[in-house]
C-alpha cells in the first residue's frame, strides 16, 4: 500500500528530483555555494562577515552561523587579526587532488608540445583572482622563460589569464580586475578594463590568447582554454619573442588545441582553425 502525505494549508511545495524524492534545503545549498564562491574569489585578501551577508542576502547573524559551520568543517578559515575569511585546508585539498590528477594526465601531452617547439609549456588554473601555475615543463634552451610551480600571475597580463577570462562573463571578470588592480608589467601591458574587454573579444574570436610582451619585456606566450574539466584551466607555450614570432602563434595555438581536446576527451574542443582568418599557417 502506498502512503500519501498531504501538504498543510499554505505550505510551500518543495521541488522534486528524479524518483519523486523531495529536494529539501535548496536555498541553503545555494547560499552555501555563494559563500564559498565569494571566499574563493577573494584569494589572499579574504572577505568580511558584512561582505558575506551581502553576497548571501542574509542577516549578519545568519551569515555568521553559515560561516561557523564551514569553518568547523575546515572549508574556510578566519584570520583572528583581520577577521577576514579565506579558503580552508579542506577546500584546498580538493583542489590539490584535482590538480594532481590533471598534472599527471597532461604531462605526456605537454611534453610533446615542449619537445616540438623547444619552449616552456605551462598548465594553469584560475584560483580566486589569479592564475596559478600547476605545472611547468621548462624549455631545454639555456635562455628560456619559465615560472615556478605554485607561482601566480594576474589575468590581465598573461595569455593563460586571458584564455580563461575569455570564457567568463564580464560581470565576473571586472571584479577580478578591480581586486588585482591591473598592475603594469611592461609598456605593453593592458591596464584599462575596457581595453581588456576588447582584448577578450579578440580571444573569443580567434580561439586562443596571446601575451605579446605584456608580462615580460622579451616574452611572448600563446594559450588556449581547456574545456570540459569542470575547472578554469588553460595551457600555454612561452618563449622569447625573437624565437616565437607572431606569425607562428596560430600554429602553436593549433598544437595546444589538439592537446586541449585530448585533455577534455572530446574532439569538439578543437576549433576549425582553417576557417578563421585570424590564424594563418606559416
Amino acid at each position: 500500500m502506498k502512503s500519501h502525505t498531504r501538504s498543510r494549508p499554505g505550505e510551500k511545495k518543495l521541488p522534486r528530483i528524479d524518483g519523486g524524492a523531495e529536494l529539501a534545503g535548496t536555498r541553503s545549498i545555494r547560499r552555501t555555494c555563494s559563500i564559498l564562491r565569494s571566499v574563493g574569489q577573494s584569494a589572499d585578501v579574504g572577505v568580511t562577515l558584512q561582505e558575506i551577508a551581502q553576497v548571501s542576502q542574509l542577516p549578519k547573524s545568519s551569515a555568521h552561523r553559515y560561516l561557523l559551520v564551514l569553518e568547523k568543517e575546515g572549508f574556510i578559515k578566519r584570520d583572528p587579526v583581520s577577521q577576514r575569511y579565506r579558503l580552508g585546508l579542506a577546500f584546498l585539498a580538493l583542489h590539490t587532488r584535482q590538480a594532481d590528477w590533471l598534472i599527471e594526465r597532461a604531462k605526456p601531452l605537454l611534453e610533446k608540445v615542449r619537445d616540438k617547439w623547444n619552449e616552456s609549456v605551462n598548465l594553469g588554473m584560475l584560483l580566486g583572482d589569479y592564475v596559478v601555475y600547476l605545472d611547468i615543463l621548462e624549455s631545454p634552451r639555456a635562455v628560456r622563460l619559465a615560472a615556478r610551480r605554485g607561482d601566480r600571475d594576474s589575468i590581465h597580463s598573461t595569455a593563460l589569464g586571458k584564455a580563461i577570462a575569455a570564457t567568463l562573463p564580464d560581470e565576473q571578470v571586472l571584479p577580478m580586475l578591480n581586486a588585482t588592480g591591473m598592475p603594469r608589467r611592461t609598456e605593453r601591458t593592458i591596464t584599462d578594463p575596457k581595453q581588456f574587454q576588447s582584448e577578450l573579444a579578440k580571444v573569443r574570436s580567434a580561439g586562443y590568447a596571446v601575451d605579446d610582451r605584456e608580462n615580460e619585456e622579451e616574452g611572448r606566450c600563446v594559450a588556449v582554454f581547456v574545456p570540459g574539466l569542470g575547472a578554469p584551466v588553460a595551457i600555454s607555450v612561452s618563449g622569447l619573442a625573437s624565437r616565437l614570432p607572431m606569425t607562428r602563434t596560430g600554429e602553436v595555438a593549433r598544437a595546444l588545441m589538439r592537446v586541449a581536446a585530448e585533455l577534455s576527451g572530446t574532439q569538439a574542443a578543437i576549433t576549425d582553425l582553417n576557417t578563421k582568418r585570424t590564424i594563418q599557417k606559416s
